[in-house]
């Protein structure tokens, strides 16, 4: 009965881990849609988001960790066991964490030209840009909240990626070759 049970949980488990592959693969792909359009003209002269090097870097990083959701996603449906071993768990850790800091910086970059446009800077002469350039702002911030999104789901991978991983070790050994039981309170 306990093999059927934890059989049954580690299966739930993959399943849940492979939603949260998959959900990051759309979200990348129609952050980078909406960033890649972006563009908006008028009496001032166009914009474009190729414009903003932080915006670049935005698509760039969405791109790498579609990339990554493929592979990753393709090595856990293709993967013969429910389990990892311990090199593909240390990997696959290693992974999910570049990769949350990678869309992190991506994401937090965003917010920090986002914040710059809607409200200026006028220590730098950066002038309120939305005011006159509020299709492209409004879809500049629907792209960084996408990725946002992307960024939970990696946080998300990487504690799941973290929990596979270091489940895999025994408790540590204190006074006398005693076990320390962290499940009591």
């Amino acid at each position: 009965m306990g093999t059927d049970s934890n059989s049954g949980h580690l299966l739930q488990a993959k399943r849940f881990e492979l939603l949260f592959r998959v959900t990051p693969l759309a979200l990348c792909i129609a952050a980078m849609a909406i960033m890649l359009k972006n563009k908006q003209s008028n009496q001032y002269g166009a914009l474009h988001y190729s414009d903003v090097g932080g915006f670049k870097y935005l698509v760039y990083a969405n791109g790498i960790c579609a990339i990554y959701s493929i592979l990753s996603l393709l090595g856990s449906v293709l993967s013969t066991g429910i389990d990892y071993s311990w090199t593909r768990a240390w990997i696959m850790f290693i992974l999910d964490q570049a990769l949350t800091y990678l869309i992190l910086t991506a994401g937090v970059c965003g917010v920090e030209i986002m914040d710059l446009a809607y409200q200026g800077n006028e220590q730098v002469s950066w002038s309120r840009v939305c005011v006159s350039y509020g299709k492209f702002c409004n879809d500049a911030r629907a792209s960084v909240l996408i990725t946002m999104a992307v960024l939970v789901c990696f946080m998300v991978l990487s504690l799941l990626s973290a929990h596979r991983l270091f489940s895999k070790y025994e408790a540590p050994i204190v006074n006398n070759g005693h076990h320390t039981d962290f499940s009591q309170n």
